[in-house]
């Protein structure tokens, strides 16, 4: 007798009315029951072998802890907000708790006990068809967010830049230390950086294009860390690299491929520094590259990964929309990745991202070789 399962009494109890316990654990699709609050209160056998975790594990933590694998303080999970709706829906995401990509059915109980209101959860496991149907569904919805983010930024570039000019004609008449100068400085100040928010904008709806040439994907990564190397040192960051040999030779631009690099670079070592304030075995970037074959087209794929705090599940497909960032108010703008995002998109690639809370983040780049 397993000991870890709550009695057949209560679990009815807790399920809705005419399925049965036994239905319930036959179900090959983890099955969780959850209050609002997003409490699990009910499992299936499947749900306790995805995670691979005891039933006593499970009941009563959080929905996200479980199946995301937690969150940060500071950030909602979209999830546990959804639930206290009390109403239905079907996604398809990835849930790393029970590792891999899933769509996810979210029913509320209408049999369920009289004083709590709860929800079923239906997690169906995703053919390698489905997976690709939904990354193409959200390449979609980012290259749509581009069209969106270049239409704003056209619209805000000339009035700006008629703002800053006219307050420099102003400027030019004021004295020096007047009071009026410095609010025109100001004006002037605050312009020049909307004007260069516009230009960031500009570049993740991909219309900064410039001219593609052979290129080294090696020879992007090695300039890059030889410009960091000095700075990762100090922090104890170590560097770590397996490149496809003797060369990845892609069609693109090279300073703009180390732009891509330099911002995911920066992105890992704020995630060590964050988990790791001193010297440490795993505060590593490890650099890997290899050539792949998606499609019948060959490429090369160039994975980064370092084992800083992760990134927690409910953000991750929000990770390359603009003004986004998972760091605390004032450390970061949210245009990094959405600009990196754009020029990866216009060399023909694909920009990914895998990450679980407090195990590791994966940089996943992807370029057609130059010579298929």
């Amino acid at each position: 007798m397993n000991t870890n399962r709550s009695s057949e009494k209560d679990s009815i109890e807790l399920l809705p009315r005419g399925v049965g316990t036994e239905l319930f654990q036959a179900i090959e699709d983890p099955l969780l029951v959850v209050t609002p609050e997003g409490i699990i209160v009910q499992v299936n056998d499947a749900l306790v072998k995805a995670t691979d975790k005891t039933e006593v594990e499970v009941i009563g933590k959080g929905i996200c802890e479980i199946i995301h694998g937690g969150r940060w303080p500071h950030i909602k999970c979209p999830l546990e907000e959804f639930l206290l709706t009390n109403s239905g829906r079907v996604e398809e995401t990835r849930l790393p708790g029970l590792n891999g990509e899933y769509s996810l059915t979210v029913t509320p109980v209408k049999n369920g006990p009289d004083d709590q209101k709860l929800l079923l959860l239906i997690a169906r496991k995703l053919t390698r068809d489905e997976v690709r149907k939904v990354d193409s569904i959200r390449t979609a919805q980012l290259a749509a967010i581009g069209e969106l983010a270049a239409g704003v930024a056209h619209e805000v570039n000339n009035p700006i830049n008629g703002i800053i000019n006219f307050a420099q004609l102003l400027l030019d008449d004021c004295q020096e230390e007047d009071e009026q100068a410095m609010i025109l400085k100001r004006i002037v100040k605050e312009g020049e950086r909307i004007a260069s928010i516009t230009y960031n904008l500009l570049s993740f709806a991909r219309e900064n294009e410039n001219d593609h040439t052979f290129v080294d994907l090696n020879e992007v990564v090695t300039d890059c860390i030889s410009l960091v190397e000095h700075q990762l040192k100090n922090d104890c960051i170590t560097i770590d690299y397996e490149l496809c040999q003797p060369s990845c030779l892609i069609i693109g631009n090279h300073l703009q491929l180390m732009q891509v690099i330099l911002n995911v670079i920066s992105n890992s070592r704020f995630a060590l520094n964050e988990r790791y304030r001193e010297a440490a075995p795993e505060k590593t970037i490890r650099f890997s590259s290899i050539l792949v074959e998606l499609e019948g087209v060959k490429f090369y794929r160039l994975v980064i990964r370092d084992h800083g705090t992760g990134i927690p599940q409910g953000i991750l497909e929000k990770l390359f929309d603009p003004f986004f960032t998972s760091k605390t108010a004032g450390q970061g703008t949210g245009l990094g990745l959405s600009i990196s995002y754009g020029i990866i998109k216009n060399h023909n690639g694909r920009l990914r991202v895998d990450s679980i809370l407090n195990k590791y983040t994966e940089m996943i780049i992807e370029i057609p070789a130059g010579e298929q």
